[in-house]
């Protein structure tokens, strides 16, 4: 279904986290006429278009979308044209939450870290910040849920988790994630170009700095 988002907004509902991937790729890899922006969500993708006649995108975007829906899995990085790439995030393992989450998981300290690091994760989608992203695939038995307090500040680098997700926070920012460790990686530079390594769909991993 797509529905109508504000003056200039279409959102494509496409109902799976991979087919919102092969949908942005698509978009970007072939820019049609009038689209500005292009952001993907779980289950979701808005489009931008203040520069296209919404039916005729409207059309396109059924197709389009129909199409990222039958994409068998390994012909995905040939079918929209993105490679998949890998970001290796060295962590130092000594944040502030790393015992808690050992308690509340039931297993020793270093058990968290070989879980954490024993994974690829894959970038959903980024939100909240920029440069935030929120990395699926995290190990059922880490997902544990935020603190009932947030914090009032957590430092740039912070690797954390929560629930189903871990993140790296870009920036220094409240935040009710636990967390693990912090990197030395940058993960959000406006000098840079791009000014994130985190795209929808990016492969991630951690390892022990």
């Amino acid at each position: 279904m797509i529905r109508r988002a504000g003056e200039h907004g279409l959102l494509v509902e496409t109902g799976a986290l991979e087919v919102s991937h092969r949908l942005d790729a698509a978009l970007r890899g072939e820019r049609p006429p009038g689209v500005l922006e292009v952001v993907p969500g779980p289950e979701t993708v808005l489009v931008v278009a203040p520069g296209a006649d919404p039916g005729r995108l409207g059309g396109l975007l059924e197709t389009l979308v129909a199409r990222c829906r039958e994409i068998p899995p390994y012909e995905e990085a040939a079918e929209t044209g993105r490679e998949a790439n890998t970001v290796t995030i060295p962590v130092v393992y000594d944040g502030a939450d790393l015992g808690s989450v050992a308690e509340a998981a039931g297993i020793p300290v270093e058990e968290v870290v070989a879980r954490h690091t024993g994974r690829e994760l894959v970038v959903g989608w980024l939100g909240f910040a920029p440069g935030f992203a929120y990395l699926t695939g995290l190990d059922p038995v880490l997902h544990v849920p935020r603190l009932a307090t947030p914090r009032t500040s957590v430092p740039a680098g912070s690797v954390a988790i929560a629930g189903p997700y871990s993140a790296v926070y870009p920036t220094a920012s409240p935040g009710g994630w636990r967390l693990l460790g912090r990197t030395d990686a940058r993960v959000w530079d406006v000098s840079a170009e791009p000014p994130t390594p985190f795209r929808p769909g990016t492969r991630v991993r951690f390892e022990v700095a």
